[in-house]
């Protein structure tokens, strides 16, 4: 209903003192605050990660490029790596020293094989094929998830958030999964550094680069 005011002839209008102005102009400015979305130096808002987790479960098709490091108590090494992912296909060039120069991974339908300088050689799991030809091996099964910042729907985990609701500390299989620093890629927010523990094995992943892969 509309509000009507009435003014009496006569009478002197009496308008609010500057102190009251004041004092309303503050309680404004604080309840604009209040209302703003909580954001990161980075850019990252609160609610994002929430609003895009489908747009990044479905976002399962994709080229990383980056680098990982390798340190347990007998070495500290880093290799670079160019990773071709599909549903149903993956190719992971690993380069540098602890690729043992060049070694080329590849998993279809099952089969897995690991190409380098002394041949072709082909084992049931890729973490077997890369321990056997490397002496190391990364969780190459559950990482297509891990690097997006989602849990494998393989098995349990347990999952932490940040302030802003992105993960922040995972759990699964064993390894523990620190996500360090975010990028955003094609409206999506995905991980760009990160670091893996498992025992005494501490790999740290930076990603690059994201590409969107159209095979």
């Amino acid at each position: 209903m509309p509000t009507l005011t009435s003014h009496i002839p006569g009478q002197i209008a009496r308008f609010p003192s500057p102190r009251l102005w004041l004092a309303g102009l503050a309680l404004l400015l604080l309840a604009g605050c209040a209302t703003q979305t909580p954001m990161d130096e980075g850019g990252r808002q609160a609610g994002q990660w929430e609003r895009q987790q489908a747009q990044v479960e479905a976002f399962d098709t994709w080229t990383l490029i980056g680098k990982a490091g390798l340190r347990t108590p007998q070495e500290n090494v880093s290799a670079n790596l160019d990773w071709n992912q599909t549903p149903y296909y993956f190719r992971m060039l690993i380069s540098g020293p602890f690729g043992g120069g060049r070694s080329v991974l590849e998993g279809r339908e099952g089969r897995f094989s690991l190409t380098n300088s002394e041949g072709r050689f082909e084992a049931e799991t890729p973490e077997a094929l890369m321990e056997e030809q490397l002496g190391w091996s990364l969780p190459v099964s559950a990482m297509p998830d891990w690097v997006r910042g989602l849990p494998g729907d393989h098995s349990s985990y347990q999952l932490e958030t940040d302030e802003l609701g992105f993960p922040s500390h995972l759990a699964q299989d064993g390894w523990k999964i620190d996500y360090r620093d975010w990028e955003q890629f094609e409206d999506m927010w995905l991980p760009r550094r990160l670091v893996m523990h498992y025992d005494d094995v501490r790999i740290t992943l930076v990603v690059n680069q994201w590409q969107t892969n159209d095979n």
